[in-house]
């Protein structure tokens, strides 16, 4: 499937797709604010700070599923804003595991990580990097945004000018 013709609504409430990124190189990520892996909220935004002007874009998916989320759209984009400096596009809760699994996640979980392993998403802040041509990457919640193997993907898949 065509990862760019899913819709999302953003967390504003606008309904939209991911076309919007599909020349870009798109990391998707489950964040949860409680979550003590929030700490990454830092190095996801360094990354859009770093890349963004080049074609690349972290793309903020808050869930619930794991008990660690705020419970309302606005609570999550002020935490966000003013704990973490956020400017990244972040998007409506979602169910990223389950019965209710947003079709976005019901396609990426396809995906297996470096160990061949694909199916639930384990924790927050699990990040899927896609390419421009629509390639698909997992790197589990442990793996920090920052992480070698994260920022040599996303140098590589950088359009080049």
């Amino acid at each position: 499937m065509d990862l760019t013709t899913i819709s999302v609504n953003t967390i504003d409430g606008d309904q939209t797709t991911l076309a919007p990124y599909a020349d870009k190189v798109v990391l998707v990520v489950n964040v949860a604010s409680r979550c003590g892996l929030a700490p990454q909220y830092e190095k996801l935004e360094q990354l859009q700070k770093t890349y963004g002007k080049d074609g690349f874009t972290v793309l903020g998916f808050p869930s619930n599923q794991f008990l660690q989320e705020l419970g309302k759209n606005e609570a999550i984009k002020e935490y966000c804003s003013t704990t973490w400096g956020v400017t990244f596009p972040m998007f409506d809760r979602v169910h990223v595991n389950g019965r209710k699994q947003h079709p976005l996640y019901t396609e990426l979980t396809k995906t297996a990580d470096a160990e061949g392993k694909a199916g639930k998403v384990t924790w927050n802040f699990e990040k899927f990097v896609i390419t421009p041509n629509g390639e698909v990457h997992r790197f589990r919640p442990q793996t920090e945004p920052d992480a070698p193997e994260i920022v040599a993907l996303i140098e590589s898949a950088l359009p080049r000018i």
